[in-house]
């Protein structure tokens, strides 16, 4: 699984093409959601350097350690015709990149080192290339990144498909009398059962929980009554993430105001995502988000952006947030996430994540979007 070996010769290309744009010589990508994306391979950033080595002007290479090169078999890395280079304990890695940067050239001036590229990396690499300055790459990686061909949309909808049948089974488990802690525990089962590899996230945030956008879970019991914001995700075997939040109710809501906040919270989700379209700006779907709470006298209980790019990562560009500026392109996707929070009461928010059209926006989340009253 994975993507196609033309896709990933093509991000290559564009990746050098925009280093130059930045004026940066070479990029120095270590184990990230940035190397799955140029090369397919996964895995994490240890002690021992692995680093892609990605010349301006020049060939990528590889530089593994010997003992985990076994796992690069039946990647594509042999067919995009890297050079591999391994090394064992007794060899400095670091002088290795230098010395494969060396073949074109001179040293570069800058060279841009992933920005998830441990500390430790990135000093012995600032030792080994003493004339280098390091910049981050993320100014270079994210104009890719957050513009999705059209199979990282597909792989966007299969794991928003698969969320979104975790959420039609909430009613298996939100019950008075189970703890949060229990709840999440099955949650977090089907969400590997229905297609993730994990449960990357859990957040179930019943009565004054649901006023806290990022709690987790705890021992609190459900009660008849309750308000509670379930917000789930997790990866895919293809690397790409779901995110989904639906706000539930334990039998009738017990305060007399929910049901009239939570209708100006459905409007204002509906209006933000019907102005995501090519052209607009990011701070203009943030606006229309915040409209119909502002007007309602809610301004101040919608306490975070309105939402964040997805795909190798939950969290990544582009940003819908006042301020960003940033004109939407047809493949960017991203949450449309409003929320209203009462502290010491009660919270609600949804979620769904969206994509720029050519001529619109498309919703990769298909739950419905009304308060969800299940029985208690």
């Amino acid at each position: 699984m994975g993507a196609p070996l033309t896709a990933l010769r093509d991000r290559l290309a564009r990746a050098r093409a925009a280093a130059r744009t930045a004026g940066v010589d070479a990029l120095l990508v270590t184990p990230s959601p940035d190397l799955r994306y140029l090369l397919g391979v996964g895995g994490e950033s240890h002690e021992r350097l692995t680093c892609l080595v990605l010349p301006a002007d020049g060939d990528p290479s590889l530089v593994v350690p010997r003992l985990e090169r076994p796992g690069l078999d039946g990647s594509r890395v042999a067919e995009l015709g890297l050079d591999v280079v391994d090394w064992t304990d007794t060899d400095d890695p670091y002088l290795l990149v230098a010395d494969l940067l060396r073949r074109w050239g001179s040293m570069p001036a800058r060279a841009a080192v992933g920005d998830a590229m441990p500390a430790a990396h990135v000093l012995r690499l600032r030792d080994a290339l003493p004339g280098t300055e390091q910049v981050l790459a993320s100014p270079v990686l994210r104009e890719l990144r957050m513009r999705k061909d059209a199979a990282e949309v597909e792989a966007l909808a299969t794991a928003g498909e698969a969320i979104d049948r975790v959420h039609a089974r909430m009613g298996e488990w939100l019950r008075p009398g189970r703890t949060e802690a229990e709840v999440g525990i099955d949650i977090s089962a089907a969400i590997v059962a229905e297609g993730h590899t994990e449960a990357a996230f859990v957040i179930v945030g019943s009565g004054p929980h649901g006023a806290s956008p990022h709690h987790d879970v705890s021992d609190r019991v459900l009660t008849a009554g309750d308000v509670v914001v379930v917000d789930i995700g997790g990866p895919t075997p293809e690397g790409y993430h779901s995110d989904c939040t639906r706000t539930y109710s334990l039998g009738e809501p017990a305060g007399g105001d929910v049901a009239g906040t939570y209708a100006v919270l459905r409007e204002a989700q509906d209006a933000a995502v019907a102005a995501v379209r090519p052209g607009a700006t990011a701070e203009q779907v943030d606006a229309a988000a915040r409209g119909p709470i502002t007007e309602a006298g809610f301004g101040e209980c919608f306490i975070h952006r309105t939402g964040h790019g997805i795909g190798l990562e939950v969290h990544e560009e582009p940003y819908v947030v006042g301020g960003n500026d940033l004109v939407l392109e047809p493949g960017m996707a991203f949450s449309v996430e409003p929320g209203i929070y009462l502290p010491g009461r009660w919270g609600a928010r949804i979620e769904d994540i969206v994509v720029v059209t050519a001529d619109g926006v498309r919703r990769l989340n298909h739950r419905p979007r009304d308060l969800m009253v299940l029985p208690a």
